[in-house]
């Protein structure tokens, strides 16, 4: 006899089996359940046209909704589908009609009779008014309850399978059956001058383009197939107590995760381990451009949702995607998307898109959806195959497009273990509340989109190879020993460690951690190691500059406020100046946050100067005072045992002096096509570089000349026509050359530090 799994008890009022049986054992099953715990219940097919008479008689049935769940085999306590299983040619979840008498004769525990929430015909009425806005009667009606047995149904099999399986079902009929959705759709039909039933037909088709119609066996035959991108590739480290967290919050709100973006196997990492710990599959919301076979439809029965690049102005596709994340929203399923709208192709944050966030913002105003929870993540990789492909295209290299050639050579390269992939969640938040924070205006979205980057930022943990990169990049046409590298690591670990960020600190405090670091990044081809002379020393690859910047970037922003206090701090010390120093400092502190907003995600001006003077504080605790003359400030510097702003920051202002310069010898009467402008760009970068007057090939990068050319816009430095243009370039043009003239200055300091402790040492 099949296992059972029953929601409630029998009941003396009549009662209607709604069966979703589709071979005669199925059939079987349910009717030896039938005639246990529903002796004398009519059984009627969801599909059999009567249905509609049957509830139309006055008698108010039960309707319990039945069907047959049948699970893989038990192996080692775990009921997952195996890849032999899939070789094999079979479906364990939906086995083929004459393997199903002997699995529920040999087998009978993977055949389980599961009855949904029941309901009585009456209730079922008033939710389809309630829904539809018209009187319950006729085929329609029928549907509607033969549409409910079916969720009732997929809700108590998730009691047996467990959360991982919760998938979507009907999802297009739902939404353009609902009253709601019509209403919209004649406003926007209205609105368009277009007829009203060529708006539904073709809103009806955009849902069915969008909508994720998955299956427990394609999810299964998607996570097996997939784990050749990323299962040998990294080892991986999860932050479990985070999940127990966000488990407890699922309960009664749906949760959107909003990752980083650094890979292609990003998402597959993570559903690799919300899957392992039972949580349901996200709603993977995905470019168009990965859609290809046979990606395209395994992935879309797999839950991933393949939206077009721009949506430009076709209203209808809009609405359709919007009503789509609020049915999503309503129903409590999990949704994920890569709010950067891209991967990385610095290693940092790229500025956040907010079309899809917009949406899910518009969602809150039906009053089907209560609210969702935002989930910032963060995935960092030690090392990355992708890397050099990413890097050439900053370099203007062309990027591949995605195929099946593509996809083999990705697979292919997965192939060796790269170290160790970290996934850590931020603290969540509520969409609602934070909307109401924000405040209404232009700036509302940008400020909920600010406060995701910096929960995924907080929540980023330090990689030994962002470390060992920052301390190499430093250094211009110089290789470093193994003693000198650590030097330069150990002050940023004690930055590290005080200001809580978690990272290899015990382990890089160790030089045998830190040798090891080295010899990885050597095996990539990232680093080069020397070891001809008195004792090895390391420097970056040749041409490999951008890899290094990549890994870097990674921990920037645990380092930028100590950059920024350097920068302050020089000049402090270097210019005479009247008035206020205090005042001074927290100006030109405002000034370089203006200068990197595009490139960095500040708190607001208030918290920001707080971190200023927290970082001034930790340097010294009287560090008011010292400000107050020349010497003072220059103390405060030269106190540190390593500096960082010339690591960290060169690059971006060297970057940012290419555009400023290129917009300053533009005639102000002249169009900028910003394409044009950044391959003009890559060349003059190329030759600044060839002259020695930027630090690194890292900054010769198309992502970088871009968010300068934002910047400069922002600035209101771009579109021509004004005739004090001209002066305000060159104004920005000198504000550049001078922070990268002083970053300079830092990094000789810097220098000298690290030649002073070497001195120090040999006597």
């Amino acid at each position: 006899m099949a296992t059972v799994t029953q929601l409630r008890p029998t009941t003396v009022d009549p009662v209607v089996l709604l069966v979703d049986a589709r071979t005669p054992t199925e059939h079987d099953l349910v009717g030896a359940w039938a005639r246990e715990h529903h002796p004398g219940a009519e059984i009627v097919d969801r599909n059999d046209p009567a249905l509609g008479r049957r509830l139309e008689r006055g008698d108010d049935p039960l309707v319990v909704p039945v069907r047959v769940t049948w699970l893989p085999r038990e192996r080692d306590g775990d009921r997952r589908v195996r890849a032999s299983d899939l070789l094999a040619l079979t479906n364990p979840h939906r086995p083929w009609s004459r393997l199903q008498p002997r699995i529920a004769r040999r087998e009978p525990d993977r055949a389980r009779v599961t009855a949904g929430e029941p309901a009585h015909a009456m209730e079922l009425r008033q939710r389809f008014r309630s829904e539809a806005g018209r009187a319950a009667s006729g085929e329609a009606f029928a549907a509607f309850v033969a549409r409910q047995a079916t969720l009732a149904c997929e809700r108590a099999e998730r009691q047996v399978i467990g959360d991982r399986y919760k998938v979507p079902r009907l999802v297009a009929e739902q939404i353009t059956a609902s009253a709601t959705f019509r209403e919209k759709v004649a406003t926007l039909a209205e609105r368009l001058d277009r007829p009203y039933e060529e708006v539904l037909s073709n809103a009806t088709s955009c849902l069915q383009e969008v909508a994720a119609v998955q299956s427990r066996l394609a999810i299964d035959t998607w996570r097996v197939l997939m784990r050749p991108m990323h299962a040998k590739a990294w080892d991986v480290d999860v932050d479990v107590e985070s999940l127990e967290r966000l488990r407890e919050i699922n309960r009664r709100s749906p949760l959107v995760f909003l990752p980083s973006h650094r890979s292609y196997s990003d998402p597959l990492v993570l559903a690799q381990v919300l899957h392992d710990h039972d949580f349901p599959r996200n709603h993977l919301l995905g470019g168009a451009n990965m859609a290809f076979w046979p990606l395209g439809p395994l992935g879309k029965r797999a839950g991933i949702i393949f939206i077009r690049r721009t949506f430009g102005d076709d209203a209808v596709y809009k609405l359709a995607v919007q009503e789509y994340l609020a049915h999503l929203a309503a129903k409590r399923f999990n949704i994920e998307w890569y709010l950067e709208g891209g991967r990385t192709r610095t290693g940092k944050l790229r500025p956040p898109k907010f079309g899809l966030l917009a949406y899910l913002a518009r969602a809150l105003d039906d009053p089907r959806v209560d609210d969702v929870t935002l989930v910032p993540v963060s995935l960092v990789y030690d090392q990355l195959q992708e890397v050099g492909m990413m890097a050439a295209e900053q370099a203007g290299a062309k990027k591949q497009s995605e195929g099946l050639k593509w996809l083999a050579d990705y697979v292919r390269a997965q192939s060796t273990n790269a170290g160790t992939v970290q996934v850590r969640f931020g603290d969540p938040f509520s969409l609602r509340n934070a909307l109401e924070e924000a405040g209404e205006g232009h700036a509302q979205l940008e400020k909920v989109a600010f406060r995701i980057c910096d929960g995924i930022n907080r929540a980023t943990p330090l990689a030994s190879t962002s470390l060992v990169t920052l301390a190499l990049l430093g250094t211009r046409d110089r290789a470093l020993t193994l003693d000198q590298v650590a030097r330069v690591v150990e002050p940023l670990l004690i930055h590290v460690q005080r200001r809580g960020i978690p990272g290899p600190v015990a382990e890089l405090r160790r030089p045998a951690a830190v040798r090891a670091v080295l010899d990885a990044l050597v095996s990539a081809g990232v680093v080069e190691c020397f070891d001809g002379g008195t004792e090895p020393v390391w420097s970056i690859a040749q041409g490999r500059h951008h890899v290094a910047a990549f890994y870097r970037n990674g921990a920037l922003h645990h380092v930028i406020i100590r950059a920024i206090v350097e920068l302050v701090l020089l000049r402090l010390a270097a210019e005479p100046r009247d008035g206020d120093p205090i005042e001074a400092a927290q100006a030109d502190a405002l000034a370089l946050r203006d200068l990197l907003k595009f490139e960095f995600f500040f708190r607001d001006k208030d918290g920001f100067l707080q971190e200023i003077a927290e970082e001034l504080e930790y340097i010294d605790p009287q560090w008011r005072e010292q400000v107050t003359d020349r010497s003072g400030a220059a103390q405060l510097l030269s106190g540190r045992t390593t500096l960082v702003a010339h690591r960290a920051l060169r690059s971006f202002l060297d970057a940012q002096l290419v555009v400023a310069e290129q917009l300053a010898e533009t005639p102000s009467r002249q169009a900028i096509e910003p394409a044009a402008f950044s391959e003009r760009c890559l060349g003059v970068g190329q030759q600044m570089l060839l002259q020695g007057r930027l630090h690194g090939a890292e900054s010769v990068s198309k992502e970088l000349f871009d968010a300068a050319l934002r910047l400069a816009a922002n600035r209101d430095l771009v579109d021509p026509g004004r005739d004090d243009i001209r002066r305000a370039r060159e104004a920005y043009r000198d504000e550049v050359q001078d922070v990268v003239e002083r970053l300079i200055r830092i990094g000789e300091l810097d220098s000298a530090l690290l030649e002073g402790v070497l001195d120090d040492e040999s006597r």
